[in-house]
């Protein structure tokens, strides 16, 4: 008889626990219906999770699909709806006429774990963020941002990048390495006041962090940690992320120490230099923004953005050169032809290689490092195309149906430079084509970026020819969904171009 009362109990423990989990679960389906009807359109969400399988299963096709639903979509992050913006008109209509409102950033569990909420990339619009945006502006362009002092770093950086990629002649290689060194020591020379040379361990071995956590931030538990940060006291691949950071933060901070110990204020060696004066001048002030954990993250967050971002562009270029062999032909010789092989191209060749900077901006518009933009969120209650929109939403751009938009591109699938020329064969400006985002929040390193891609990209063509190893089949060229979308890794042969007299 007792064993019967103890089934009883059980089977009566069970089913209170199924009623409840089937309460929870129609309540929830009756809150994301409800929440479905004053939002914009877009693909079923599972309760709970949202619409995470689908975006972290296959991300490319999810970003494709979503212009189906018209100018404005929304995805689900777990229970959090996020608005999507998929056509260039309602992105200026936010982020342009309505820049103030639609220029915050969301708490992110992840990224504040690793940041403490220090920094510019992630923290929200406000006050401590036009403060250090405005001083950050301000001295990236006293070390020479946007002036010809930059170029002359970048140039020579160039040569370097070519001599070093000439030393695997004709052998196979994987061209990470060379390219994001090259890339990285340009904002390093103005950020630390120093170059690293391509065979120096360390400085490897910190890229190869901040790659991977790149590509980890972008994976599913990454994702659940953001559902789910409480789990940072347990083990799992968000530790991993975490130790990562933690090395990049050790070496921004030996360097701090190092220029705290040598710091002459009447000549300013770099950005450090510059930030250390500032937090001087603050000292008494209450509630200052310029301290050491700003001065740490700013940092890191200029070698993150000035490092990965053209890299990543750079090796998408290399595939789109290999892949399209005719395209890297006529662009090496409308170089060779203007440059010969001895003169180093500069900014001001641009309207005399007009195939050239043509295929620079197709690079950027097909590579599309940044799918779905970096994540916005609105500061205030506001109205968007008849939506009522709540504060603290988030709003990402569809970048991906930009940039494929058959109404405005020639050829918007494929890889083809005329995207960009006019009828005579010039270069065009094309409204669609913005990839370093629109309004307040527009990436501070444009003038840059844009420096570096041309210049690197015009020496490795003017002197090197790039092919697939025999026998390799090329990479799944969706690309790997992190942070940003990385090339998957690939193997490349380049061949020293001879001159011909």
């Amino acid at each position: 008889m007792q064993s019967l009362l103890r089934y009883v109990d059980w089977v009566s423990a069970g089913l209170a626990l199924l009623v409840l989990l089937l309460s929870l679960l129609l309540l929830e389906i009756f809150r994301l219906d409800s929440s479905r009807s004053r939002t914009p359109p877009g693909p079923t969400p599972l309760p709970f999770v949202g619409n995470v399988i689908q975006a972290t299963r296959d991300p490319m096709t999810c970003f494709r699909s979503l212009n189906q639903y018209g100018n404005m979509s929304t995805v689900y992050l777990g229970r959090k709806p996020i608005i999507v913006l998929n056509s260039i008109e309602v992105m200026k209509e936010a982020y342009i006429h309505k820049g103030n409102v639609f220029s915050g950033r969301p708490f992110m569990p992840l990224m504040d774990w690793l940041t403490h909420g220090y920094g510019i990339l992630m923290v929200t619009y406000g006050k401590v963020w036009k403060e250090q945006r405005r001083f950050v502006l301000h001295t990236l362009r006293n070390f020479g941002l946007g002036k010809k002092s930059v170029e002359e770093r970048v140039k020579e950086e160039a040569q370097y990048l070519v001599q070093e990629l000439q030393q695997h002649e004709g052998n196979p290689f994987y061209p990470i390495h060379p390219i994001m060194n090259a890339v990285s020591n340009i904002i390093c020379s103005i950020v630390f006041g120093d170059r690293f040379d391509y065979n120096n361990k360390r400085f490897a071995q910190l890229l190869e962090l901040l790659n991977e956590n790149i590509r980890l931030a972008g994976e599913p538990a990454a994702q659940i940690f953001n559902l789910f940060p409480f789990i940072k006291h347990f083990p799992g691949p968000h530790q991993k992320i975490h130790r990562n950071a933690s090395a990049l933060i050790e070496f921004v901070q030996e360097s701090v120490v190092e220029h705290r110990n040598t710091l002459d204020p009447e000549n300013l060696r770099d950005f450090i230099d510059a930030y250390l004066v500032e937090m001087n001048k603050h000292k008494s002030t209450d509630n200052a923004t310029f301290h050491e954990e700003n001065l740490i993250m700013t940092t890191l967050d200029l070698f993150f953005a000035g490092t990965d971002t053209t890299a990543t562009t750079l090796r998408w270029g290399l595939i789109f050169m290999m892949d399209n062999p005719n395209v890297q032909e006529r662009c090496h010789e409308e170089i060779v032809r203007v440059l010969g092989y001895d003169r180093a191209p500069s900014m001001d060749d641009r309207s005399r290689l007009p195939y050239t900077y043509a295929t620079v901006h197709e690079i950027q518009r097909l590579g599309n490092i940044v799918p779905l933009g970096v994540v916005h969120e609105t500061t205030q209650p506001t109205q968007l195309r008849g939506y009522n929109i709540a504060k603290g939403t988030m709003i990402m751009t569809n970048l991906t149906a930009v940039f494929t938009d058959k109404e405005y591109w020639k050829h918007p699938e494929t890889f083809n430079p005329e995207n960009f020329l006019d009828e005579e064969g010039q270069f065009c400006k094309q409204e669609h084509f913005i990839p370093f985002s629109l309004g307040p929040r527009v990436c501070l390193g444009e003038s840059l970026a844009r420096t570096e891609l041309f210049l690197f990209f015009t020496s490795l063509i003017q002197h090197l020819q790039f092919s697939w190893p025999p026998g390799v089949p090329r990479p799944n060229m969706d690309g790997n969904m992190g942070m940003i979308r990385t090339p998957y890794p690939f193997n490349t042969c380049c061949r020293s171009r001879v001159p011909t007299h």
